[in-house]
């Protein structure tokens, strides 16, 4: 560990009226995208801001436990793609009937069409066993990785740059793929590609699968189901 010798704070304040709206739009207006890829290549110096956005988000104990295996090999894309597929029909078969039908009907991934794939892992050993903010919950390596994952997605939408998240496969399979040593957890497989059109709302709402939970039944005061403010 080396010791912060700086000393130096910056400025803290709120963004312009323009800046908290990009921000804000970001964020409302990032999509699941699982068919809309278009063919068009991803240049290097666009794939790198996505990463470095990556690479910026928060990381307990500074611990920064994230990799991305950058897939573009044609192959190895179609190997895991067969791998999503046979576990697709396992899961196709956990639901029944009309739900069942709908979720046949569903587009789930864009493994083959979007020209790059993305396999963001997490190294529970990068610093250690007892890393300072994992020390009484063991998976916050994973839940720092999640939020590079939401780093990339948002940068990602700011860019034009569509990203869907697969995560319909047996980890294991997917492992062994991408030569992923056993110690280490996939976190997400990312399809990474230009769109020129994304859904208003989530697709899944469109298609009538689930729709948003009203933020208001979401919000509890002090502790668990209290919903009145007590003041």
């Amino acid at each position: 560990m080396r010791p912060d010798k700086s000393g130096s704070l910056s400025r803290a304040g709120a963004f312009s009226a323009d800046e908290r709206a990009a921000v804000y739009k970001a964020i409302e207006t990032r999509r699941d995208v699982r068919s809309q890829f278009l063919p068009d290549p991803l240049p290097d110096d666009a794939v790198r801001r996505l990463l470095a956005a990556a690479h910026h988000a928060p990381s307990v104990g500074f611990m920064q436990p994230w990799n991305f295996i950058l897939v573009r090999d044609q192959d190895v894309r179609l190997r895991v793609w067969e791998a999503f597929n046979r576990a697709n029909i396992e899961a196709a078969e956990m639901f029944s009937g009309q739900q069942q039908a709908a979720y046949r009907a569903l587009k789930l991934e864009g493994i083959r069409s979007a020209p790059l794939g993305i396999c963001i892992t997490c190294d529970p050993d990068r610093c250690g066993d007892v890393v300072l903010g994992r020390t009484h919950n063991r998976r916050m390596d994973s839940y720092s990785t999640v939020c590079a994952v939401q780093n990339l997605w948002l940068a990602a939408r700011a860019e034009g740059i569509g990203v869907g998240w697969v995560s319909i496969f047996h980890e294991a399979e997917l492992k062994q793929i991408l030569g992923v040593p056993e110690r280490v957890e996939i976190v997400a497989w990312l399809c990474i590609g230009y769109v020129d059109q994304l859904y208003d709302q989530p697709e899944l709402a469109i298609k009538g699968w689930r729709q948003r939970v009203p933020l208001s039944d979401l919000i509890f005061n002090d502790a668990w189901g209290r919903t009145e403010d007590a003041s």
